[in-house]
């Protein structure tokens, strides 16, 4: 893609990764990024053009789809992490909340915006994931199967969305600094070494990013007999 002739649509820009989304966009001298957030008074980055959304209101997201009807790169970012080991007697509420915006809330916008690309020459369709759409983690085991979701929804969207054009681009990570993860003292990239990524990306035309050596390792690791998903954390 030009990144001169984009607008672009970011979930959940008002903080860490999808921020970092969006001013880099905004560096890369994107036409218009447009910043969702369930509360736009946070989108305070000059430049930007914020969005009323949460993407797990359906009525929110076609709204979103009919008041940006310019967009050709949508950048699914917005996720939630809670605790939920699968067999904690009140954990089902927390994995149910954490696929209605991980899963479900990239479908939504997903469909909703789907037109939108076409409409608009194709386009681009990026989907946050995570190294743990491949393994589990202890503790946030309802993560880990929203993110194998995802990864399983990016896959099939990308088939779908082959024949308008459009591309898709899964994007796995490990850990990023923000504030999902700061009380894990692991290493982190940064939100801006990610979103430099996924940018060069889209204006490559590759349909995967690994952002990271934990991701990497764990990605060439999934082919062998004793897989990283055999064992807990992936170690």
């Amino acid at each position: 893609m030009e990144l001169n002739n984009t607008v672009a649509f970011v979930t959940g820009a008002n903080r860490g990764l999808g921020l970092a989304f969006a001013t880099a966009l905004l560096e890369a001298g994107v036409k218009k990024v447009y910043a969702a957030a369930r509360n736009p008074a946070q989108v305070t980055l000059p430049g930007l053009h914020p969005i009323q959304l949460d993407v797990t209101n359906q009525q929110q997201v076609l709204a979103a789809a009919q008041a940006c009807g310019d967009v050709n790169l949508l950048i699914n970012n917005a996720g939630i992490a809670q605790p939920s080991p699968f067999l904690a007697a009140d954990s089902l509420a927390a994995i149910r909340a954490q696929f209605d915006t991980n899963f479900y809330g990239m479908l939504a916008m997903s469909q909703a915006f789907a037109p939108v690309l076409k409409a608009n020459g194709g386009g681009a369709l990026v989907n946050m994931l995570s190294v743990l759409s491949w393994i589990n983690l202890a503790g946030i085991n309802g993560y880990s199967a929203s993110k194998a979701a995802a990864w399983s929804l990016t896959n099939g969207l990308r088939n779908e969305l082959r024949e308008q054009g459009t591309l898709v681009v899964g994007v796995h990570a490990a850990f990023i600094d923000t504030g999902m993860t700061q009380h894990i003292a692991m290493p982190k990239s940064t939100p801006q070494q990610v979103a430099s990524q996924v940018v060069d990306a889209i204006v490559q035309g590759r349909e995967e990013v690994f952002a990271d050596d934990i991701t990497r390792q764990v990605k060439q690791g999934l082919s062998l007999e004793a897989a990283p998903y055999l064992r807990e954390g992936g170690r």
